[in-house]
């Protein structure tokens, strides 16, 4: 369980950095839209190819659910990232993990001490890898928190409901698909209503764009689709308040990239973060 929700938060991590450097070329409709397509289609063949179409049932709502709660956060989530430094926003959009932690518990789920105490150190780490900044001159715009306040409660609430879609493999295969395919419908009337609105759905001279992009479009699409899967196992084989929080390391992940590639500078009290998140990692793996 451990390892697939560390899985997990790698997957989440680079499909967040890979998006967030999309939007900073794309509309973030346009790269959500797109994205979630391409995973779509290669869901559509595995399930096809795995006869998933018999797992169909009740549980399948959990994911049409999260399928159309997803892409208004990751819309939220994108545009937060594009406006504000990338080992700020994912750190705190993050703070999803709040939604089905408060689920498991209501639900009776009761993790030990040692697990108890690994929860609040990793969630203290995850928040000061990025919250530093916030008190500085040079402070977040308002309008990034509000993007990555509304992608924290609905990431929140997806991982909540993809938790509950499915009990086998092949059902979380049909699951994956279902929530992909109300992605794109849900993302893709977001589009037309703001192409219609005025907004292109591309910049000028994009359609080269697009399809120059199209690698790493279906990378950030499948290593959400891969992260979820991973979850959901994580969620079914151990208990979901130690998965939730392990997976959503991430955006130390995320920080880690941006501080690699975009050369984004990472204060010492970022670096203290991902400490003490590996040392919440420790804690709930031994607990």
């Amino acid at each position: 369980m451990v390892t697939l929700a560390l899985v997990t938060s790698l997957l989440w991590g680079l499909a967040d950095f890979g998006g967030g450097l999309l939007t900073r070329r794309l509309p973030a409709l346009t790269v959500v839209v797109a994205s979630q397509t391409l995973a779509a289609v290669v869901l559509g063949g595995i399930v096809v190819a795995t006869g998933a179409w018999s797992e169909a049932g009740g549980r399948l709502w959990f994911a049409v659910a999260a399928g159309a709660i997803g892409p208004l956060a990751m819309l939220c989530f994108y545009r937060a990232l594009a406006l504000g430094p990338m080992g700020v926003v994912s750190p705190l959009a993050a703070t999803a993990l709040a939604v089905p932690v408060g689920v498991a518990l209501i639900l009776g789920e009761r993790p030990g001490l040692v697990q108890y105490a690994g929860m609040a150190v990793a969630f203290l780490g995850v928040l000061l890898a990025g919250g530093p900044t916030l008190g500085g001159g040079g402070g977040i715009p308002r309008q990034t928190l509000v993007f990555t306040a509304g992608a924290a409660l609905g990431f929140g609430a997806v991982l909540a409901l993809i938790a509950e879609a499915s009990t086998t493999v092949t059902g979380l295969f049909l699951a994956l698909f279902a929530q992909r395919v109300c992605n794109v419908v849900t993302g893709g009337t977001a589009l037309w209503v703001a192409a219609r609105r005025g907004a292109p759905p591309l910049p000028e001279g994009g359609r080269r764009l697009l399809v120059g992009a199209l690698p790493s479009l279906a990378f950030v699409g499948l290593a959400d689709v891969a992260a979820n899967a991973t979850y959901a196992l994580a969620a079914r084989i151990g208990p979901m308040t130690v998965a939730v929080v392990l997976a959503s390391l991430y955006p130390v992940v995320t920080a880690l990239a941006a501080r690699g590639v975009l050369r984004e500078r990472l204060l010492a009290a970022q670096a203290a973060g991902a400490g003490l998140a590996l040392a919440g990692t420790l804690l709930l793996a031994t607990g």
